[in-house]
């Protein structure tokens, strides 16, 4: 993203798609900062805006492919509860690739499934949680670190759950 981009500031492209071959996704991504809330942005759109089908990298995580925690959403349903982008990540299962693929270039930088967690809202926003979600950098506000072990990771984040409140209430 362009220097001095403030994560404050709203989505912008991102020469980047996520492919997940075994759920066949295969969406481009939307670098996103933090919303008002202090949240990761995800937006929303009209029903059949095609944002509901696109993939957030969140621009204040790594790189992917760089050490560190590159974070990544998608929404589980659009505004009538169809099917969204991440709406099979449920079926995931360790050993299943997940390529990051730059348009500009034509580099893949490939992925594998190690685990999937389901956390509650309030677990969700524990710092412990969140430093596994997001990586340290980010959560104690300096910016993305390259990861102790010199690995890159990637976290893949969306709703699931029972819808409460206007939210699903769990991650």
């Amino acid at each position: 993203t362009a220097p001095g981009l403030s994560l404050l500031d709203g989505p912008v492209d991102v020469p980047l798609e996520l492919r997940i071959p075994s759920l066949q996704v295969s969406a481009p991504v939307v670098g996103v900062g933090i919303t008002s809330e202090n949240v990761m942005n995800a937006p929303k759109g009209p029903i059949d805006d095609p944002i509901w089908q696109k993939v957030f990298w969140y621009r204040g995580s790594g790189i992917p492919g760089d050490s560190g925690t590159a974070t990544f959403s998608g929404h589980v349903n659009d505004g009538l509860g169809r099917p969204a982008v991440f709406a099979r990540i449920n079926e995931l299962q360790p050993g299943d690739q997940i390529v990051v693929h730059d348009t500009r270039s034509g580099r893949d930088v490939l992925f594998l499934v190690t685990e999937t967690k389901i956390y509650s809202l309030q677990q969700a926003a524990d710092p412990s949680v969140l430093t596994q979600v997001y990586g340290a950098g980010p959560v104690d506000g300096r910016g993305p670190q390259p990861a102790s072990d010199g690995l890159s990771r990637l976290t893949l984040v969306t709703c699931t759950g029972d819808f409460v409140a206007g939210s699903f209430d769990q991650r």
